[in-house]
This record gives C-alpha cells, structure tokens and sequence, in this order.
C-alpha cells in the first residue's frame, strides 16, 4: 500500500530505487504511525509529492495503525487519504483479494480505446467504468496489469510496436491511419 501510493505519479523506477532504504527504516504501520512527516523526507525526497505523500502515509499508518488494519475493499480503501480507484485496485491485486474494479492507469487509458475495448478519454474512471461493462469480473483482477504491460512495452504512445503485438490481428489502432 505504501509503494503504490507513492508511486502515484511517479515511475516504479524511482520508487524501487528509494523503497529498500525506506522500508528498511520504516518497516510496517506501526512504524510509520510514530514518524513525522519531516521523518520521512531523507527517505522519499526524489519522489514526486513527496511533501503531501508523506502527509498521507502519517495520516493513514495513525488511523490504521497496524498492517493487519489493511482494508481489502475498494470503497474502504478510497476512503484513506491519497487512495483512489486506480491505487486502490493495484492494492486489492497485491493483497489478492477479489477484484471490485480494473486497474486503469495511463497505459490502460492509451491502449484500451486504442484495441477497442472502450472510448478515447483521458479520465481513468471512465475507461474503468467502460472496461467493466465490457469485460466478464473473472478477469478484471488481472486485465489492467495485462493491457498496461501491453502498452509500456509494445503499444507506445508513439511508434508502437504493431508488428510485434500478439493482439495486432484484432486491435483497430493500425487501421485508424
């Protein structure tokens, strides 16, 4: 939960690079719960946010208080402070709980549109909302993850890799031009 809030916004590059240090020092919520933000700062101050995410992750470690105090449901998560949908369905995913929504972040929101699954939007909520009309709750746990590696490695913004798509022969975005 704390990685992927601080990843909002950030590459998971940098948050890989900062978490061994940060975890090390802060290993669950109980630590957390004692800290300051000003705390927190020489562990995450190459992270995007990183002055409000600190805020978030004090406010949350105090009102949770222990890891156990996780919550495993998407309103319960989105509920805490700096949680939303598409943070909250990355949570639910790694806790492996059932999935109550798709993961729909911004290589989701290129890509599905793009191979027809929902309408072009920058607004994650609605591709979400779209996917999930369209798309049987079986595999919503594992479908956002899917399109979005899809898209970080083959379906660029720019020059994608259509060539090499294992989808290619059923995506609409090669024949748009």
């Amino acid at each position: 939960m704390v990685a992927v809030i601080l990843s909002a916004q950030d590459s998971d590059a940098n948050i890989n690079k900062i978490a061994p240090t940060f975890f090390a020092k802060f290993p669950n919520l109980e630590t957390l719960a004692t800290a300051t933000a000003e705390d927190l700062f020489p562990y995450v101050s190459k992270v995007r946010n990183f002055n409000t995410k600190s805020s978030w992750l004090i406010e949350i470690a105090q009102t949770l208080k222990s890891d156990k105090n996780i919550p495993t449901t998407l309103n319960d998560l989105i509920a805490l402070k700096g949680i939303g949908r598409k943070s909250a369905n990355v949570i639910m995913r790694e806790m492996k709980v059932p999935a109550e929504g798709i993961i729909a972040d911004l290589h989701v929101i290129r890509v599905a549109p793009r191979i027809g699954l929902c309408d072009e939007t920058k607004d994650g909520n609605k591709v979400e909302k779209q996917l999930m009309q369209v798309l049987p709750k079986e595999i919503w746990g594992e479908i956002g993850i899917a399109i979005s590696f899809l898209g970080r490695e083959t379906c660029r913004p720019t020059n994608p890799k259509c060539s090499e798509c294992p989808i290619n022969n059923n995506c609409q975005y090669p024949h748009k031009n």
